[in-house]
């Protein structure tokens, strides 16, 4: 079984101009955490776009979907921005069928050395692998469907819209 992995930039992939003082996308560092988590899955990764979720438009988003919808494998990993995420995941719950995506991000930036976004990752990809068809957000060890998740922007954490086990 092998993952597709879709990048679409976030906090995840950011890195820090310490003269200009801003953070800035390079490139993707899945390959590089993939490798430093000793990853033994097979995995496609795709880089659609490196963009802060906040800058995502609509037609960024239709993009995902496109990717999604049209990838051969069944199972797909998204790294995605925490800020709009959660808007995504209602677009591809409400475009795409017949197969399994999670979408997960970090809130710290992987170059940090102190990010989540290991975690998370590896997080998502177990998921991807065991959760039947749907869409799904993955964070700091959760899982949500992609109808009853927001994000809480007073602790940066995701929780469920309603309480429900997945």
């Amino acid at each position: 079984m092998s993952i597709k992995v879709f990048v679409t930039g976030g906090t995840f992939d950011k890195e820090y101009d310490e003269i200009a003082g801003k953070l800035f996308f390079k490139d993707t560092h899945v390959p590089e955490m993939l490798k430093l988590g000793r990853c033994n899955v097979s995995v496609d990764i795709r880089t659609l776009m490196l963009v802060d979720s906040l800058d995502l438009s609509d037609e960024d988003r239709g993009v995902i979907v496109e990717y999604c919808q049209k990838a051969q494998e069944q199972r797909i990993v998204i790294t995605h921005g925490t800020d709009t995420m959660e808007l995504t995941a209602r677009v591809l719950g409400e475009s795409v069928t017949g197969k399994t995506i999670v979408l997960t991000g970090a809130m710290v930036p992987y170059k940090f050395g102190s990010s989540d976004g290991l975690f998370n990752l590896g997080s998502a990809l177990a998921f991807v692998q065991t959760l039947p068809q749907g869409v799904y957000i993955a964070m700091n060890g959760r899982v949500f469907t992609w109808n009853n998740v927001h994000k809480n922007k007073n602790t940066g954490m995701f929780e469920e819209i309603t309480a429900s086990v997945v």
